[in-house]
């Protein structure tokens, strides 16, 4: 599976943003699909998370001004973004789980990151 990542930007505090990560390879073995971020000197941290079943789960910190959508006919998750912050200032990164059984044993593919910059 293969991951590609885009849509970042400099934008200014309240814009929105659209990422996109368009999946290719053997995308029928995807299970999940994530998007995390990562701000310089912090952790990576996971933003939200697309299940194949079309179930969703954000971070507390996002919810409400972020969604996570999928385009399963051409195998593209989104990212739309409002009301951004300077705090939103990261790397984004998605990541595709993969496998059988439990979450906690899939395998997960990683894209390239996409660097959203948001000025106050």
């Amino acid at each position: 599976v293969q991951l590609q990542a885009s849509g970042g930007g400099s934008v200014q505090a309240g814009d929105s943003l659209t990422l996109s990560c368009a999946a290719s390879g053997r995308t029928s073995i995807i299970n999940s699909m994530a998007w995390f971020r990562q701000a310089p000197g912090r952790q990576r941290e996971e933003v939200a998370t697309i299940y194949k079943t079309g179930g969703t789960k954000y971070a507390d910190s996002m919810q409400g001004r972020f969604t996570i959508s999928r385009d399963n006919a051409n195998d593209t998750m989104y990212l739309q973004m409002n009301s951004l912050k300077p705090e939103d200032t990261a790397v984004y990164y998605c990541n595709a789980g993969t496998g059988a059984g439990r979450e906690s044993a899939w395998y997960y593919y990683w894209g390239q990151g996409t660097q959203v910059t948001v000025s106050s």
